[in-house]
């Protein structure tokens, strides 16, 4: 490390979105902050291995995090997005039923969204759909205003600067391998090993490690294992169109398992990409994240026909390899979860950590809500603990 940190208030392990998000809260709550960050620069993770899409929150069912965390994130962001210039557009977007049976499955996914607070859809035939964009094919649409894209590189350095400016720090190279919960103390203190063999003492740790949080839960001496869940990794490709796609919206079919389907999005530029697929990565018992981010050029063949669903005049060749991310899912009790994993106090009994598991898609999003419920688990947590 560059530099040598014996104790502290709060640590936040990981500086993508979601970590710098949740350090930000804790420092403008006045708390004392260091994140600490493996690698040699903030946000190369999950968080720039994305869509940069602001959701909706439609898609949600009503009773899991994720539909409470995204919709209140969407409003937090936009709003912050005004208000430090972090360059966004609300463009729109449009999910698709492009056979008659996914028709009652669109119908479904506009319930669904009413139930979680979203209230601007706008159901559209397959004319209506036409006139938005002359070149989709469809049987019907559903049209998101409330849906946009984002730099989320430009958020995480607005974040970042709000964090330093509270007088946190972020310190890059500094890996977190290995802590220990020690007992007997009315506050929390938690030891964290980092890099190598330096130790640093902490009253409170949020585990916002991404990929990587299971597998770094897992070494937490003193944390009941049950705690943890295991981790499974589906892999997201993206293909880049070569040239200016005819779209002005977002493009999204009816959702899928493990995804939403190989949609196409545009970036502030008004370059199309498309996906992710899901690529379900076997990784054995292990917990640690595959770290392969490489895109197989002979999944395009695939990425054509999805894409030639609603835009059947893609044209040939029109595709390269683009970018890829991996999406940190886990497994309870055997089963994949659909929801994000807040683990705190209330639940582990270990007051002053809080651990971030599951945390994908709209992970983005949600992130200035989920440092709200940190917040706010931190804070039962003292209750638990009087």
């Amino acid at each position: 490390m560059a530099h040598s940190f014996n104790e502290v208030d709060c640590v936040v392990i990981g500086a993508g979105v979601v970590g710098l998000a949740v350090a930000r809260a804790l420092a403008l709550a006045g708390r004392e902050v260091l994140v600490l960050e493996a690698q040699g620069a903030i946000g190369t993770g999950t968080s720039a291995r994305n869509s940069e899409v602001i959701h909706a929150g439609l898609y949600y069912a009503p009773d899991l995090l994720k539909a409470r965390l995204c919709v209140r994130g969407r409003d937090l962001l936009y709003a912050y997005c005004a208000a430090r210039g972090v360059p966004h557009r609300r463009c729109g977007k449009l999910i698709v039923a492009t056979a008659p049976h996914e028709v009652a499955r669109l119908e479904a996914l506009a319930q669904r969204a009413a139930t979680n607070g979203v209230h601007d859809l706008q159901w559209l035939d397959a004319g209506a759909a036409r006139a938005l964009e002359p070149a989709l094919a469809c049987e019907a649409a559903l049209h998101s205003p409330s849906t946009g894209i984002i730099d989320s590189h430009a958020l995480m350095l607005a974040l970042q600067g709000d964090l330093e400016h509270a007088g946190g720090m972020v310190v890059l190279h500094s890996k977190v391998n290995s802590a220990k919960v020690l007992d007997g103390r009315a506050q929390a203190a938690i030891l964290l090993e980092v890099n190598e063999g330096e130790w640093l003492q902490a009253r409170t740790v949020v585990n916002a490690a991404g990929l990587q949080a299971c597998a770094l839960a897992r070494r937490f001496a003193g944390l009941d294992p049950r705690h943890v869940p295991t981790p499974c990794f589906a892999k997201g490709n993206y293909f880049t169109f070569m040239g200016r796609a005819p779209f002005r919206h977002l493009i999204y079919p009816v959702p899928q398992v493990g995804g939403l389907g190989v949609h196409l999005t545009l970036d502030l530029a008004g370059q199309a990409k498309f996906g992710p697929d899901v690529q379900w990565l076997d990784v054995g018992e292990g917990f640690d994240a595959p770290d392969d981010f490489s895109v197989d050029a002979t999944r395009a063949a695939a990425f054509y026909a999805a894409v030639r669903r609603y835009w059947p005049d893609l044209p040939d060749g029109a595709l390269a390899p683009g970018y890829a991310g991996i999406r940190p899912k886990i497994k309870i009790d055997g089963a994949i979860s659909e929801d994000f994993c807040i683990v705190g106090p209330a639940q582990h009994g270990v007051p002053g950590l809080v651990h971030l598991f599951g945390i994908e898609s709209p992970g983005l999003t949600s992130a200035l809500a989920i440092a709200e419920c940190v917040l706010q688990s931190l804070a039962e947590g003292l209750l638990v603990q009087s």
